[in-house]
């Protein structure tokens, strides 16, 4: 059975909305260093540069998670491929998103990198109340590979009894690089994850998010015996910016940090080819009006 965390739902709060270009002010995102990404293999069955004509999961949410709803579908996963400095703080922006908007997810821990405190302050920094965040994730840890393939095992029951909005395998094949499992039961084993994912979408039709740090090849099996993949988003910085780029539909997202109260281009009605949207800012309106003329 997956351990539950103590604690946390959400209080509404309006996160931001999206921008054109938005100069750089506030708070630090994390540091990060240069990307290397792997290329993506020719198994990696997902229709390139399509338009994307797929309601967002979230539909209600705040635009950071409303444009990552629209690359989620039920019984399909989703790869975000990137470096922990800039998926670890995604993450816990999606978890507060997530439960912002009245979902539930439910998260195995790969890499022993869940920070409750942190999310909490996530979540206190957006008005959020971090004992109510708390509760809408159904967090199961694993310390070592054989752990992990049990939690997987045993996933599908889990989220049949929580019914979960969201499921979420973070870092899965991170305690399978370890000199405690032989080299030869390595790709056997993520192999048997890899097809145990795709039979608990069957059961539990919600979707899946998987993250990377490398690409598809730390994860063997994930492409030709794992679930259906409906996108891929690389996730990078760029001096202060985070940039996410879906492989689907072509699109992009910068997520950029602004203070509270700071308006963008988006008051003139501008969208332009890339959306922005702020890193931790609340919405606030003030009260002058705007007069034409």
């Amino acid at each position: 059975m997956l351990d539950p965390l103590d604690a946390l739902a959400i209080d509404p709060v309006d996160l931001s909305d999206l921008t054109e270009e938005t100069p750089f002010v506030g708070p630090e995102l994390p540091p990060t260093r240069p990307e290397r990404v792997e290329p993506i293999p020719s198994s990696v069955r997902i229709p390139r540069g399509r338009p994307l004509r797929h309601r967002s999961t979230f539909p209600n949410s705040p635009p950071l998670v409303h444009w990552l709803g629209r690359h989620l579908t039920p019984g399909e996963a989703t790869v975000w491929v990137g470096s922990p400095a800039t998926l670890d703080p995604l993450l816990e922006l999606f978890y507060a998103g997530v439960a912002r908007a009245g979902g539930r997810l439910s998260l195995i821990e790969g890499a022993n990198r869940f920070q409750p405190y942190r999310i909490g302050e996530t979540g206190r920094s957006l008005g959020i109340d971090p004992g109510r965040l708390l509760d809408r994730i159904r967090l199961a840890r694993a310390f070592t590979a054989y752990q992990l393939v049990a939690l997987v095992d045993g996933w599908a029951s889990e989220a049949r009894r929580r019914r979960p909005t969201v499921l979420v395998g973070h870092d899965l094949p991170a305690l399978f690089e370890t000199a405690e499992v032989p080299e030869d039961e390595r790709a056997p084993l993520l192999t048997h994850v890899a097809e145990t994912l795709r039979a608990t979408l069957r059961a539990v039709p919600v979707p899946l998010v998987l993250t990377l740090t490398r690409g598809f090849s730390e994860f063997p099996g994930l492409t030709d015996r794992g679930p259906r993949l409906f996108d891929l988003i690389r996730v990078g910085a760029r001096r202060d910016d985070w940039k996410l780029e879906a492989l689907r539909d072509g699109s992009r997202l910068t997520v950029v940090p602004r203070p509270a109260g700071q308006w963008g281009l988006e008051e003139f009605g501008s969208t332009g080819p890339e959306e922005v949207t702020a890193w931790a800012a609340q919405f606030q309106r003030t009260a002058r009006r705007l007069r034409s003329g």
